[in-house]
């Protein structure tokens, strides 16, 4: 699941790593992949990304496995991060004239290799751009996860990133597709974040999750310590909030995939 969306600053990165720790916490096994060259996801989970540690930037360049670089969080056993470093900011410009420049992600996951790692769950934490890094993940992610802050001009943005899903499933990943909507920074005191949450549940309908994220100052501070909220304050709003949403998300895909077992065990049966 590649977490996306080309405006700034509405929990893209928060999103992915406390879902990722909550999701872990659970007993899941999880790997977030930074492909944002800022590594904030990388602070946030408390992973060596100094200049020179092996990151993402060799994952795309086929140098390194993943199961080499993967990094283990100091906090839970569950939960594996590939750092971004500031090598990753030249990456683009490279990835420009190579071969499959589009595909190099998806060249490297490999769904048997994960497994055997124990890893369930893939987030991949986008930069706030539809460049090719974030092409990169939307090739080799099965689903998006969007996050919209709910604040004035909440969809700006989202309908630029829609298009370019379509150009994608179209000619790229035709397993590719928008999942899951998540809106962050909600504050029930104001008329506002009533408004935009109305707005964009008529928009995406289902694909919304119905457990919000609120605005919380323990949700801010956490990546200061590089700490995820779920270490900082695990009984804050903000914690207990993104433990709800991973519980959410995680009995979507359970619900998806016995029903797509029970279709395939009919299929057998008339075959």
């Amino acid at each position: 699941m590649c977490i996306a969306n080309q405006k700034g600053g509405v929990g893209k990165t928060t999103t992915a790593v406390n879902l990722a720790a909550a999701l872990a916490a659970g007993g899941l096994g999880v790997l977030v992949i930074d492909l944002d060259p800022q590594g904030n996801a990388s602070t946030a989970l408390g992973v060596d990304h100094s200049e020179g540690t092996p990151s993402s930037y060799n994952l795309l360049l086929w140098e390194q496995n993943f199961q080499e670089l993967a990094q283990q969080s100091p906090t839970n056993p569950n939960l594996y991060c590939i750092p971004a470093t500031i090598d990753l900011a030249g990456a683009e410009i490279e990835l420009v004239s190579m071969f499959s420049r589009e595909r190099r992600l998806a060249e490297v996951l490999v769904p048997e290799d994960l497994r055997a790692l124990g890893i369930d769950y893939v987030f991949v934490d986008c930069p706030p751009s539809l460049g090719l890094l974030t092409l990169n993940a939307m090739v080799a992610a099965k689903e998006i996860l969007v996050p919209i802050q709910c604040e004035y001009y909440a969809l700006e943005g989202v309908t630029q990133l829609l298009r370019n899903v379509e150009l994608v499933t179209e000619a790229l990943n035709k397993s590719l597709a928008v999942s899951t909507v998540m809106l962050t920074m909600y504050d029930a005191r104001t008329n506002l974040s009533h408004q935009v949450a109305e707005e964009v549940r008529q928009h995406f309908g289902s694909k919304v999750l119905r457990n919000v994220i609120p605005r919380n100052i323990k949700i801010s501070e956490a990546p200061s310590y590089n700490q995820t909220i779920l270490d900082y304050d695990p009984g804050s709003k903000g914690a207990l909030a993104y433990i709800d949403a991973a519980k959410e998300i995680n009995e979507r895909f359970i619900a998806e995939f016995g029903a797509l077992v029970a279709a395939n065990s009919k299929h057998e049966d008339e075959d």
